[in-house]
């Protein structure tokens, strides 16, 4: 017996990393000191006083399934950068390098090409390299023509420039960077509403106009162009949050010293008409909607009142229009929203 009689194919897995090599070439910066096809990258670390490395990682979650209904599977490759780098870069941190792991029943070529061609672009959006990967073929383990993804961020930032939340304060300002949409969480209850509670198709077309696969497979927005905008040119950053599961009652209370807690009013901003779909046709509460879902936005900042307004100038210039959505107070570690112009 051979291996390929077990399932598992040498030469097509081969034929993916040949069809890919340039395309994660188009990643590297001279920092990149390995080539593809090694058995590990090399990175050589930029010249920094006192880096400290940072790491994340991540997945895609059930928004595979949406993929593999919709049959379209570069923007889960988008979505898998994103989820890591926007966890990073909260910290001050410049993303490096990423690296993904793709694990299948059976390698599906042009499948797999799609896939790294998302990862390549959200790696040049984060302007990361792409340092290497994994696509493992293990029959038997996943239903057919599917697949799971793995992402793994390592980023550095100077020692004394880390970014914590201890220096937030009463009467600091929030700002909101809007998401692009459900980004990358939720999914399982936006699954169980729209395709078993409402009995729609990847092909229906919802009251926004576009069909239920492309709003649901929007990327999730990635924010490093808009953080190192704010940084490079002296905004006092001292806070900020990626919304993810918990939503925005439980993320920003991650980032919040204690004896302050951040007051939000969702009137400020525009809750994405996706949101307020799911709500109605799955008759969710509104705090079970805030502490599922991102509800139109997807990154908090945090800034002294004094750097606002030019925050937010700099945000509009780098194509990232952000709104003042609240402020920190004084009291118990929390969020609190005040959400009743969304009912």
């Amino acid at each position: 017996m051979k291996y390929s009689d077990a399932g598992v194919d040498i030469d097509r897995g081969n034929r993916v990393v040949d069809s890919i090599k340039e395309m994660v070439r188009s990643t590297f910066s001279p920092l990149v000191l390995s080539d593809i096809g090694g058995f590990s990258g090399f990175f050589q670390l930029p010249e920094i006083k006192n880096p400290v490395l940072t790491a994340s990682t991540d997945g895609v979650g059930t928004k595979l399934k949406v993929a593999f209904m919709a049959g379209v599977h570069h923007t889960v490759g988008i979505d898998l950068v994103a989820m890591c780098v926007n966890d990073l870069i909260v910290t001050g941190a410049k993303p490096l390098f990423f690296l993904d792991y793709l694990a299948t029943g059976k390698i599906d070529e042009d499948k797999a090409v799609s896939i790294v061609k998302g990862i390549v672009e959200g790696c040049k959006e984060a302007n990361c390299a792409l340092l290497g990967g994994e696509t493992a073929e293990m029959p038997g383990f996943y239903p057919p023509g599917e697949y799971d993804l793995a992402g793994f961020a390592v980023g550095v930032v100077d020692r004394e420039r880390i970014i914590d939340g201890s220096s937030v304060v009463p009467g600091d300002v929030v700002i909101g960077i809007p998401s692009s949409g459900l980004h990358s969480n939720g999914y399982s209850l936006a699954r169980k509403i729209i395709f078993e509670k409402r009995g729609l198709k990847v092909d229906d077309v919802l009251p926004n106009g576009v069909t239920v696969g492309q709003e649901l497979l929007k990327p999730t927005r990635i924010y490093v162009k808009a953080v190192d905008a704010l940084l490079s040119q002296g905004i006092r950053v001292k806070a900020m949050a990626h919304i993810t599961g918990g939503g925005l009652i439980e993320n920003p209370v991650r980032v919040l010293p204690p004896g302050v807690k951040m007051v939000l009013d969702a009137s400020r901003w525009e809750v994405l008409p996706i949101f307020r779909l799911l709500m109605e046709w799955g008759e969710v509460e509104l705090e079970e909607m805030f502490r599922t879902f991102n509800m139109g936005i997807g990154m908090v900042v945090v800034v002294p009142p004094e750097d606002l307004e030019r925050a937010l100038e700099i945000l509009e210039r780098v194509s990232f229009p952000s709104v003042l959505i609240g402020g920190i107070d004084r009291g118990e570690k929390e969020v609190q929203i005040e959400w009743s112009s969304c009912a």
